[in-house]
């Protein structure tokens, strides 16, 4: 964490030993996972323009960086063209968030013209263009622009950050094909593959999706680790109408706003907390696998690496980004465990692994799916069983806190307390009026003896009416006419999703072979790369396990010298018309003219099918499968409309590889530049830690001594420049080149982490979970004691946070603050505790010594090499980024700098 100064964040000095105790030497970041949530985040205010979206890329990148630091490498990849297989959920996705957002826009304005009607209060409508997301697609005008930032970002963070110096770092953009965490892992095949590569590099990928677990699995590299976000439910979010928390815009009444402390100091604030992240750690997760996968009496010689390929192939049963899941495998209801278990029981049989370095052996992929499929009648009436049991338990827990909800609970200053909480209690205002108050409410709440009440607890009119068989707070259940849990479920089953008997083997076989290709398709596209641009499952629906007979000679190869789409392309395969915007306006006409050739690709409502499951994000969106025929037909008249600009948007770009000035590659690179040479050349490996790949000139480049324009205005230009940038190109292979599944010779393993004790379910002598802190599972983190803990709770005034003796003391961590001033002579040892809390406006007592301004005084200790610090710059920061503090330590515009002061 930075740490904070009369208002001016302190840079952290990255190049210091990581606090983690582990050294990192490439980060990779998937960065579409952090430019949603910076661009519309779900538990803050969203950003004003476009231009703050940008600087809260910048934080966030910052924020990974701190804690990772790399050594090495910084390689950002932004999604590019998907695969054909991959825009089908693409298009899924965009449809589907375009008529959630109308559909939510209609219902708040609904609800907030009845609030109104009523004499509710609402703050007044706020005229603001509402964010589009789908505008993340490559191809955009907002890609393109965030591609400019990204080079402003890197240039600027290599002259003036020291932890920068000796790294490179590459940017592949969106015009470069393909998916982000898939660029990332082609990268790191194809260094693997070449003879200067250290097979002890340390690799962190900061990503949230959860098939990055399943691809650092599949790099079979010893040292890999994910980082995310921690994902903590059930967030407060506040009401988009009337801005308050604890309750949903469907519930919301419109009542006055409450007071947020004692003066009302907290009235704009929102309960956030700085995002925490997790690191997951492969080698970790290896050794459960291991412990998981190990087969003893085998017919053939166990490996372990082999075996891990196989699991990361049957996790694709369950569901992945390009096939639907199998009926019968729910990952919830333990369909992985179940694979594993079929799995140990019939490789005895198979003869061998079931893949080999990214190929399927379909013969023994037929045997699992058979056993699967023996089983798949108890696994529906089990779903059928659980589920009724599931209901059943909430109709009872429903009841019992009906039962004993209390009548009546008095509100304001009477309202009941939580135990415990030692905030000081107000002031009893109008009390007779406030008992005669909750008379009245009681009387009213409270029926006679002889009265009958309604299902929901209340008086029902003339004695009663008769039950429903039903309770009336019973959700209504979608209706399932597949019921798989009676015989028949695989007619109604085809019938019902195919419209097709169940009869017609020849339409079952096609949808198995489709299906078969996929799994062959996807396990490619993990271990080797993409195997056709063009390829896709043609159905909304997966066919059952035991229609997997014969699969043992389909075949699954794939055309040869497929191409993918052009960025603005894909963009008309994937958005609905409502993004047209962010197209050329005769293509977007394409979308909405009745008389389009393709018209029936854009439909306004499309149904969303369940498929037995409860909410609608769940189901599956029933929509045209884009033919690209037809696609490319219509576009091939609209093409001459492009502008010159709009044809350089919808160009393929490579990625681009900067370093600056103390990087032992950057002469190298500016020698290309200054001679002028156009031939591609290659990396010599020992200047840039093993990297290699093919250097041409960059059109665009950031070069040293030149101006590099800010394209955010409220950042300044560089204009002393001392990096450089240039194109680069991974190591190319021939087209039959197989990329080897092993660990690769001198990889050394890591040193076990778990205990005998982790591999028992009832470990840690019942206490509840806790994750280890860092790296080294022996450290002893800094704790207070509890006369510390005593003395906290005394001296904190409790006039906001939540309930709890110590509910207003900083973490543990901020104690161990090696850089707080020493105390002045005969000042309390209490206020010397309390100096570092936070929020400074929530509690009375002295000011904190970092906001006291300087005193001489003949008692006061010298302050401390870092406060010394601060007025000097290092050698790698320029002297007006500390002075200017603009955000994130970044240089503004001197008319920002102004404007900043007249609003102080």
């Amino acid at each position: 964490q930075a740490k904070e100064c009369n208002g001016v964040k302190a840079p952290i000095d990255t190049s210091k030993p990581n606090p983690n105790e582990v050294e990192f030497d490439n980060l990779y970041l998937d960065m579409n996972g952090i430019i949603h949530p910076c661009t519309h985040p779900e538990d803050k205010p969203a950003p004003k323009n476009e231009d703050e979206m940008m600087v809260a890329i910048f934080e966030y990148i910052d924020r990974i960086f701190n804690i990772v630091r790399p050594r090495r490498l910084l390689y950002m990849a932004i999604d590019g063209v998907a695969p054909r297989a991959k825009m089908n959920q693409q298009r899924s996705r965009r449809f589907r968030a375009s008529k959630e957002g109308m559909e939510a826009a209609e219902e708040k304005q609904k609800i907030r013209q009845e609030i109104l009607a009523k004499g509710g209060i609402l703050p007044p409508e706020e005229v603001k263009e509402r964010f589009d997301s789908n505008c993340i697609t490559p191809g955009t005008e907002f890609m393109d622009n965030l591609a400019k930032c990204l080079r402003y970002y890197i240039a600027d963070r290599l002259n003036s950050d020291p932890g920068w110096r000796n790294l490179t770092v590459i940017l592949s953009d969106a015009s470069a094909p393909g998916e982000g965490e898939h660029k990332i892992m082609d990268y790191i095949r194809r260094q693997r593959a070449q003879p200067n590569h250290d097979p002890n590099t340390h690799h962190c990928l900061c990503g949230a999706d959860a098939d990055l677990i399943m691809l650092g699995l599949a790099t079979h590299e010893p040292n890999f680790t994910i980082i995310r976000e921690e994902f903590k439910p059930n967030k407060p979010k506040p009401c988009s109408l009337c801005n308050q928390m604890g309750h949903e815009v469907k519930d919301c009444q419109g009542l006055p706003r409450e007071k947020q402390g004692k003066h009302d100091q907290f009235a704009d604030s929102l309960p956030t907390a700085e995002q925490e992240f997790i690191f997951i750690r492969l080698c970790v997760l290896r050794e459960y696998l291991e412990r998981e996968l190990t087969m003893a009496s085998l017919p053939f010689t166990f490996d372990f690496e082999r075996s891990v390929d196989d699991w990361v192939f049957m996790c694709f049963f369950v569901g992945n980004d390009f096939l639907p899941h199998l009926p019968s495998l729910e990952i919830r209801e333990g369909a992985i465990d179940r694979l594993v278990n079929i799995y140990k029981n019939v490789v005895h049989k198979t003869g061998g692994y079931l893949t080999e370095s990214g190929f399927v052996n379909l013969q023994r992929v037929q045997m699992i799916m058979l056993a699967v499929g023996e089983v798949e009648d108890s696994i529906f009436k089990k779903r059928k069983d659980d589920d009724d049991n599931f209901k059943r338990r909430q109709k009872e827990k429903k009841k019992r806190m009906k039962r004993d909800h209390p009548a009546f609970i008095p509100g304001g200053q009477f309202s009941p307390q939580a135990l415990g909480n030692r905030s000081s209690p107000q002031a009893i205002s109008s009390p007779r009026q406030a008992a005669f108050e909750m008379r009245m409410q009681n009387s009213t709440t409270s029926p006679s003896p002889n009265t009958s009440l309604t299902s929901d607890g209340t008086p029902s009119p003339a004695g009663g009416i008769k039950r429903k068989a039903e309770d009336s707070d019973s959700e209504p259940e979608p209706e399932d006419n597949i019921r798989l849990w009676e015989a028949g479920w695989k007619q109604r089953y085809y019938k019902n999703k195919f419209d097709v008997d169940a009869s017609d083997e020849k339409f079952r076989r096609k949808v198995v072979q489709s299906y078969v290709e996929g799994l062959c398709w996807v396990l490619r596209y993990y271990y080797q790369g993409c195997a056709s641009w063009n390829w896709y499952y043609p159905f909304h629906y997966a066919p059952f396990a035991s229609d997997f007979e014969g699969i043992a000679d389909m075949p699954s190869d794939f055309e040869k010298g497929s191409k993918p789409f052009k960025p603005l392309e894909q963009l008309m395969g994937v958005f609905p018309a409502a993004s047209g915007n962010f197209l050329p306006p005769t293509w977007r006409k394409l979308m909405t003219d009745p008389e389009s050739s393709i018209i029936d690709f854009y439909p306004e409502d499309f149904a969303i099918d369940l498929n037995g499951k409860k909410y609608a994000w769940q189901g599956v969106a029933l929509l045209p499968f884009v033919d690209e025929r037809r696609l490319r037909a219509a576009l091939e008249e609209v093409y001459p409309d492009l502008t010159p600009e709009e044809n350089r948007r919808n160009s393929l770009g490579g990625d681009v590889l900067f370093v600056g000035k103390h990087h032992p590659l950057c002469d190298f690179i500016v020698e290309q530049y200054t001679s002028k040479n156009e031939e591609p050349v290659d990396i010599p490996p020992e200047l840039c830690h093993g990297i290699q790949g093919k250097l041409t000139l960059n059109e665009n480049a950031v070069l040293p001594d030149q101006l590099v324009e800010s394209p955010v205005p409220m950042l300044r230009d560089l204009t002393q420049n001392s990096a450089v940038s240039i194109s680069f190109k991974d190591p190319q292979f021939d087209d039959g080149f197989v990329f080897k599944a092993t660990v690769l010779p001198g990889a050394k393993k890591p040193p076990p982490v778990l205990k005998p004790g982790d591999w028992e379910k009832t470990n840690n002598d019942g206490r509840p979970w806790r994750p280890q802190l860092g790296f080294n599972r022996d450290r002893k983190p800094v704790h207070l004691d509890q006369s510390a803990f005593r003395t906290l709770g005394h001296s904190i005034p409790r006039e906001r946070g939540m309930p709890g003796m110590y509910a207003n003391a900083v973490p543990l961590g901020a104690y161990g603050n090696p850089y707080a001033r020493p105390l002045l002579s005969g000042q309390q040892q209490i206020p010397k505790l309390l100096s570092n809390l936070r929020p400074q406006d929530s509690w009375r007592g002295p000011t904190p010594l970092f906001q006291q301004s300087p005193q001489r005084s003949a008692g006061a200790a010298p302050l401390l090499a870092w406060n010394r610090m601060l007025p000097s710059q290092s050698q790698y920061q320029p002297s007006q980024y500390q002075a200017l503090g603009g955000p994130m330590n970044y240089p503004q515009r001197p008319e920002d700098r102004m404007d900043r002061g007249r609003q102080v």
